[in-house]
């Protein structure tokens, strides 16, 4: 069987395990959102301080690229130890990692007080972040998705998928909310700390919900069988590389399309149309709410209907839609820019929500966090991690929107082949051997 059904592990475990993953990535995505919003807002100035504010900006988010640089790091080290030490373990390790170098971004003096050296921290503890959700995702999405019933494995997957719009939509709160109460002048000083320092708190929730849980009934079935694998990057590489490749391409259209509607839309309102970041942030929040359950329900349609005819239709959709959100954010107009970013964040949603099963199901049951973790982390450095440093730079070299939107239609290309290459098995086939996952 791909995976359990709920006989092997009662209702409550899977209730925990739903909760637990959603938490985690959901803190885990809220540090990295708190990152996005800071970066495309006032971390260019204080950290970077050139008297370029387009140039500030650049730099501010070739730190927020090595959050995502760092991520296939973590899939490495975590994706391992997930298929080897189980789950629940790795998941403990993965959510101190990210919430303790949050933390510290949150106390971190500025090119004021340590001058260049501030920039090689904030670099550093960018990296840490991206190492821990590099890690993060491949054992949420096996979490919830192992305790559950495989017929509805697109919507018990979904579960660490909500995590980012959740991630997105509190951050967003927060610093919209410490914006909104606070001069310009204080929330540049040290406002923006406090969307860090709060990390702690959800740290402290997530470690008591994963601490409570049991290993999931898959891992430790392979456990008690004796087929843990012994090195399962080097199994991953060899036996299923197809699994790979399109778990690889399937990621990238969906990471650079939400790094153009959440990071460089705000950029290119308040640098390009000058227009406050409130109004930005209001449209992401709408959109992010919206998100949160519609991932869900596109992970449980794709469970009733094709999931890579699905995936390809939000694929079309996304690379489309860029052609329409720059002339409706053109307008100036907060409805018609709420509209266009809504509209963006769903079709993310189609693709984002059924992404977790799409992924995971290509691979046996031995390697599934290391392949899970591999693919998803490899697929950022190409999609997110540059997606914001090309978009700013292809809007300072040519001064047009047009460009930027045909290089997220390029990205849906390699979307789209990726689901081409993509299986789908069936529920009742076995994938416990590398081999039938290669045919």
């Amino acid at each position: 069987m791909t995976g359990p059904s709920t006989a092997l592990g009662d209702r409550r475990s899977l209730r925990r395990a739903f909760v637990a993953s959603l938490s985690g990535t959901s803190l885990e995505y809220y540090d990295f959102a708190a990152y996005s919003v800071a970066a495309a807002t006032v971390l260019g100035k204080l950290f970077f301080p050139s008297g370029d504010d387009l140039a500030g900006t650049m730099l501010a988010f070739t730190t927020y690229a090595a959050g995502y640089l760092a991520r296939p790091l973590g899939g490495f080290i975590f994706g391992r130890l997930g298929d080897v030490l189980g789950r629940k373990k790795v998941l403990v390790y993965t959510l101190l990692l990210t919430g303790i170098s949050t933390f510290l971004i949150g106390v971190l003096p500025t090119h004021a007080s340590l001058g260049g050296f501030a920039a090689v921290l904030l670099f550093a503890l960018r990296f840490a972040q991206g190492v821990g959700v590099g890690g993060e995702w491949g054992g949420a999405v096996l979490l919830s998705s192992e305790f559950g019933d495989e017929k509805r494995r697109g919507f018990w997957a979904s579960a660490a998928q909500i995590g980012p719009p959740a991630g997105t939509l509190l951050a967003n709160g927060v610093l919209a909310l410490l914006a909104a109460v606070m001069s310009a002048a204080s929330f540049e000083a040290w406002g923006w700390r406090v969307a860090f320092l709060l990390s702690a708190v959800m740290v402290i929730f997530g470690l008591w919900l994963r601490l409570k849980l049991e290993e999931t009934p898959v891992f430790a079935k392979i456990a008690e069988r004796g087929e843990k694998p012994k090195a399962p990057v080097t199994e991953v590489f060899r036996h299923e590389p197809r699994a790979l490749i399109a778990g690889i391409l399937v990621r990238i259209c969906p990471d650079v399309l939400y790094s153009l509607v959440t990071v460089f839309v705000l950029t290119y309102m308040v640098t390009k149309l000058h227009l406050s970041r409130s109004e930005g942030l209001g449209a992401v929040m709408i959109g992010s709410a919206a998100q949160l359950f519609l991932m869900p329900a596109f992970g449980a349609l794709s469970d009733r209907i094709n999931r890579r005819k699905l995936y390809i239709i939000g694929t079309i959709a996304a690379a489309i839609w860029p052609f329409v959100l720059f002339p409706m954010i053109n307008t100036k107009s907060f409805v018609m820019i709420a509209i266009a970013v809504v509209v963006a964040l769903a079709i993310h949603a189609l693709l984002y929500g059924p992404q977790a099963a799409l992924i995971t199901e290509q691979f046996s049951e031995r390697l599934r966090y290391t392949g899970g973790s591999l693919a998803y982390t490899l697929a950022s450095v190409v999609g997110g991690a540059v997606a914001p440093l090309v978009f700013t730079a292809l809007l300072a070299g040519s001064d047009t929107w047009v460009i930027i939107a045909g290089y997220v239609t390029v990205t849906g290309v390699l979307t789209i082949a990726g689901a081409v290459l993509a299986r789908e098995p069936k529920v009742t086939e076995s994938l416990t051997t590398p081999e039938k996952v290669s045919q």
